[in-house]
């Protein structure tokens, strides 16, 4: 809800009427979606153990927005579209992010947190708190599993989070061109959820850097699924000897990786290629003697014997994609631990299935603002990176929980709230309820309803 103003606002004349506009309308807001999300979280119970991971050392007598509100607020905020900390000093007083987090909405002595006040959480947070909320994560996504699963794909990648100031930590990246950040961030590859994910460095990390970060991931996770199958799945920047052999150190886990081409590999992939780039030339020569256009790349998937000398002992299935193409050969390389699938099996639909991670963290960086990196202080950035993984949770858990069998069931969490959250509402207050008129004319009555009655049948997270 925004203040009122003197100046009304001026539009042209429609059917001889003029047309005025002004901010006064009273107890009105523009969003449902906190209330909405509020259900989601009942449900989940995500808010709650991230806020069990901070310790709050403010003194309790001067505390008028416990760490809950302040997370909730927070979060809601960015899962609704607004990602700049500055629109709490408006949203503050808005009566349906006041319900969402559990306070009236129209008294005036129980408004939200001011920008402020959720700049002094994001500064006071500790290195312990990042670690313990890193671990909430993990907690989060075992307990969206109702039984241990039979097998997880571990989807790690770093993703590039470009700096304009004195950040700490803030390096320059060679392959990027500037300064940046370097957060990892770790999904299950089958289903999309959430893992966990760390702030770091703008620098190339190393394979035991890597290592290191997994190695807590998988233990945390192996401590409650000591029969689930780990798949570790990433690109040529994880292909690192460390992460191997954190593979080969727990029998119930395997690997698929991508290799970057070197001179060894490119020489054993010649003969491959050759007789693949053949085959293409054959059937560019059909199409054009048919008078049709070009055919499409020709793919033909081998193994290769081949092992670095960094690599430990074991030996491994290293796969080619031989791809020609009209632009030229395309070899590609994929090293795995894994035995029975045969080499096209292996990159088609297992590694190359590793590109909708990217689609996940394109979500995390355009819808829900995760780059919004601005503080000057490296753990102050952290939190603000983990606000937006905790929004995916939610909106995660929205789409594959609340709108599964809707037409949004396969929607991106812009779409979500361009149609569901952005919804004009005017509410009113009683002194036993609060009642919301949702606009008359509103195109998805059919969904809103069964969206909240789902929300309202569902029992809240067990504590």
């Amino acid at each position: 809800m925004i203040d009122s103003t003197s100046e009304p606002l001026r539009f042209p004349p429609i059917s001889h009427l003029t047309v005025r506009a002004d901010f006064d309308g009273g107890a009105l807001s523009s969003d449902l979606g906190p209330l909405i999300l509020q259900g989601v979280n009942r449900q989940t119970g995500l808010i709650d153990r991230l806020a069990g991971a901070v310790q709050d050392t403010r003194h309790a007598s001067y505390v008028d927005h416990p760490l809950p509100d302040l997370l909730a607020q927070r979060i809601y905020q960015i899962a609704c579209g607004f990602e700049d900390g500055n629109d709490a000093n408006s949203l503050r007083r808005d009566p349906l992010f006041k319900l969402g987090v559990g306070r009236r909405p129209l008294d005036e002595d129980n408004h939200l947190a001011s920008a402020a006040t959720l700049s002094r959480l994001e500064n006071a947070v500790t290195a312990r708190d990042i670690y313990r909320m890193a671990q909430a994560f993990i907690q989060q996504f075992v307990a969206s599993y109702a039984t241990p699963p039979k097998v997880i794909v571990l989807d790690m990648d770093h993703s590039e989070d470009p700096t304009h100031g004195q950040q700490a930590f803030s390096f320059y990246n060679h392959h990027y061109g500037h300064h940046c950040y370097l957060p990892l961030f770790v999904f299950e590859g089958l289903t999309g959820r959430f893992i966990t994910a760390v702030l770091r460095p703008g620098k190339t990390p190393t394979g035991a850097e890597n290592a290191m970060i997994m190695k807590r991931v998988m233990k945390a996770l192996r401590a409650v699924w000591p029969d689930t199958h780990f798949i570790l799945r990433g690109d040529g920047h994880f292909s690192n000897p460390e992460l191997m052999q954190l593979c080969l150190d727990d029998p119930n886990s395997d690997f698929i990786l991508g290799v970057a081409g070197n001179q060894v590999l490119k020489r054993l992939a010649a003969d491959h290629m050759e007789s693949t780039r053949q085959a293409y030339e054959r059937r560019c020569d059909h199409a054009l003697r048919a008078g049709q256009t070009l055919p499409p790349p020709t793919r033909t998937y081998h193994e290769l014997t081949y092992q670095a000398g960094t690599w430990p002992e074991a030996a491994f299935r290293v796969i080619l994609k031989a791809e020609a193409m009209e632009r030229g050969d395309n070899p590609r390389f994929v090293v795995t631990s894994l035995d029975l699938p045969n080499p096209e099996c292996v990159y088609r639909d297992l590694y190359a299935a590793r590109g909708q991670d990217e689609n996940y963290i394109k979500v995390m960086k355009n819808d829900l603002a995760s780059d919004r990196t601005s503080c000057s202080d490296f753990l102050a950035n952290h939190l603000r990176l983990y606000l937006s993984c905790a929004a995916y949770v939610l909106h995660h858990s929205l789409k594959t929980e609340v709108l599964c069998h809707t037409e949004l069931e396969n929607a991106q969490p812009l779409t979500v709230m361009l149609k569901l959250f952005k919804l004009a509402v005017k509410v009113v207050q009683y002194k036993d309820r609060v009642k919301l008129h949702l606009p008359s004319q509103y195109p998805f009555k059919a969904l809103i309803k069964q969206v909240t009655e789902r929300l309202f049948l569902v029992r809240p997270a067990p504590a």
